[in-house]
């Protein structure tokens, strides 16, 4: 290394250590009282609490998590008794997040946690890293946020103040920009004297000052140090990610109900869209929305009365909906069992179907 590049280098450094110290010090002084951060008497995080908190917010965001996390973990206090639910009440505890192969994954990492781990969730992101369902951020989450260790964590938040840091007009979405956000993230990291902090920073700034369009940079304690900041160029970075459009799918659901006010129900496949949840029942096409004639004669139903439509936007989907009305059939259809709405309250139920069979607008849709 020549004398030139050693200067480069040392000056790199002191960058570095200058960020992550500033960062952690304003993260201190303004982190948002969440209750996944919750600390015991010798200050120290619960790491279930904290696995369950990561499958929660992955592409979920905040104000969702916190209208069901503190009922979840009620439900599920401790890694053993999520292990020993059943999958259905772990589906209907989670009703409402979406994204229900998390539910799934977390119920299977417990259950590991328990056979292979004595029931104490894993210190090392390897190890981390096999349980059902955790990839390398939530694992370097919880391996640096609740045990110290310096992991790096890259979220569309990291990412994100990364490039305005480095005024980079890499793609955000791109594999060689996450390629790149990790090594960056890993260099920091590294520099930090409490990781998990400075992890948590990284994602508290992206998150309520470094946010997308306009950043708040007159509140960012980085921002002498960010050159895009000092290029003017915040709120032009990072160039956006191409999106593939929606595809549309059409779903027409009947709601029959009988003189005791119960209501017909089935349970939707194993695999695919809201897989295993339950729903009214309902045709689903992807070329066009099912005829009347052709819903009556596929339940075997006299007559039926349209009461709504409405779109529900997925990540993948544009799920159009049309919601029919009607008398019970002379035989319900195959799979189908009539079910109070109290019980069907507590089955696991994907919201657009929660609003469709108890009225209950919990959704944005269109």
């Amino acid at each position: 290394m020549t004398k030139a590049q050693g200067k480069a280098v040392a000056k790199d450094c002191g960058r570095a250590t200058r960020i992550t110290t500033a960062l952690t010090q304003w993260f201190r002084a303004n982190a948002r009282d969440l209750p996944w951060r919750a600390t015991d008497a010798k200050g120290r995080r619960n790491a279930y609490h904290a696995l369950v908190a990561e499958a929660m917010l992955q592409q979920t965001q905040v104000s969702r998590v916190l209208e069901k996390y503190s009922a979840f973990i009620a439900r599920f206090p401790d890694v053993h008794a999520l292990a020993n639910a059943t999958e259905e009440e772990v589906l209907s505890a989670w009703s409402g997040l979406g994204y229900y192969r998390r539910a799934r994954h977390l119920h299977h990492a417990a259950k590991n946690i328990c056979k292979n781990h004595e029931g104490k969730v894993p210190e090392d992101a390897e190890s981390l890293r096999r349980l059902p369902g955790v990839g390398r951020y939530t694992a370097g989450a919880i391996a640096s946020i609740v045990y110290g260790h310096a992991e790096p964590v890259v979220d569309g938040n990291v990412t994100r103040v990364q490039l305005r840091l480095e005024a980079s007009d890499q793609r955000q979405g791109e594999p060689a920009t996450e390629r790149w956000a990790w090594k960056h993230a890993s260099d920091l990291v590294a520099r930090a004297a409490d990781p998990g902090a400075f992890n948590e920073a990284m994602m508290e700034l992206g998150a309520t000052v470094c946010t997308p369009g306009v950043p708040r940079c007159e509140a960012c304690p980085l921002r002498k140090a960010c050159r895009a900041a000092s290029l003017g160029l915040a709120s032009t970075l990072p160039v956006p990610k191409v999106r593939a459009g929606r595809r549309a799918v059409y779903h027409s659901a009947v709601v029959i109900r009988d003189r005791q006010n119960r209501l017909l129900i089935q349970r939707r496949p194993e695999r695919g869209l809201w897989a295993g949840m339950y729903q009214a029942p309902t045709v689903e096409r992807e070329d066009r929305a099912a005829t009347a004639s052709e819903i009556k004669k596929w339940f075997g139903l006299a007559r039926i009365v349209e009461k709504e439509r409405f779109v529900f936007l997925t990540t993948h989907r544009e799920v159009h909906f049309a919601i029919f009305t009607s008398s019970p059939p002379p035989s319900p259809p195959a799979a189908a069992r009539w079910a109070c709405p109290s019980e069907i309250a507590a089955l696991p139920l994907a919201n657009p179907h929660r609003r469709i069979l108890l009225g209950e607008e919990t959704i944005q849709t269109r």
